[in-house]
């Protein structure tokens, strides 16, 4: 601690939004008179029982129509300043071992910073669960009310999104996590993600997805469908390449 050899900085918001289908709507101001950003989400396709839904992150926050004002947060969080000099350093030193530890502690840091601040959220700052009290093992077991699922996880593997959600927070003015063009963070040791507060939102894979839906996400999304189809490739239930002509 009193060599400070790694720094952690974390950012998070809280923002006006209703679903409209598969979309979550985010509004630029309290009255909901003007949509600041539109985020497609996608829906799972798989075959379930009778009586079972596919399931959608847009499913978990109140749609317009209702009349119900509801929200949705965002968050980044990094504990990875510093790490690469330190891992380097040890790296210099022919200490491969401590190199990899340093890496390592910074990417459980940051986990444990994102952790925190969800705990804060709840309890405090959006204050949906302000009377939580859990313990560790209530905790590792994700027993809280509300999710954060992550861009480029099962629910939501568009790492595209990332995008909306640095637009949203002014990440890299507020905590200098940078964003590459591939959307990766930089520190490596960062995260990212959504708040949901819907007491019955879980976590789940969105599996894979046919043809119809990727279209669909590409015009709400305005990409070509070749970008979406890229973007989602571990997902596609389909080969894009299959009926193309070979230029």
């Amino acid at each position: 601690m009193a060599h400070r050899l790694l720094t952690a900085r974390a950012v998070v918001g809280l923002f006006p939004a209703n679903s409209r289908g598969d979309d979550v709507v985010v509004y630029a101001d309290s009255e909901r008179s003007r949509v600041r950003m539109t985020i497609p989400q996608l829906r799972q396709q798989m075959e379930k029982p009778t009586g079972r839904s596919n399931f959608c992150l847009a499913d978990f926050v109140a749609p317009g129509g209702t009349g119900l004002a509801d929200h949705i947060g965002a968050f980044a969080v990094s504990a990875g300043f510093r790490s690469a000099e330190l891992a380097e350093r040890f790296e210099r030193d022919a200490d491969d071992y401590h190199g990899i530890m340093a890496k390592a502690l910074a990417d459980r840091l940051a986990e444990a910073l994102a952790e925190r601040m969800h705990e804060r959220v709840r309890r405090e700052l959006w204050g949906y669960a302000d009377h939580e009290a859990l313990g560790n093992d209530d905790l590792i077991r994700e027993r809280y009310v509300g999710i954060r699922p992550a861009p480029g996880y099962p629910a939501c593997p568009d790492h595209s999104q990332k995008q909306e959600l640095f637009d949203l927070l002014d990440v890299t003015g507020n905590t200098g996590i940078t964003l590459s063009e591939t959307f990766a963070l930089h520190p490596a040791a960062s995260v990212c993600g959504w708040y949901i507060a819907h007491p019955e939102s879980f976590y789940f894979g969105l599996g894979n997805i046919g043809r119809d839906q990727v279209e669909d996400f590409a015009r709400r999304k305005g990409v070509p469908i070749e970008t979406a189809e890229r973007w989602l490739a571990p997902n596609l239930a389909y080969d894009p390449d299959e009926g193309k002509r070979p230029s």
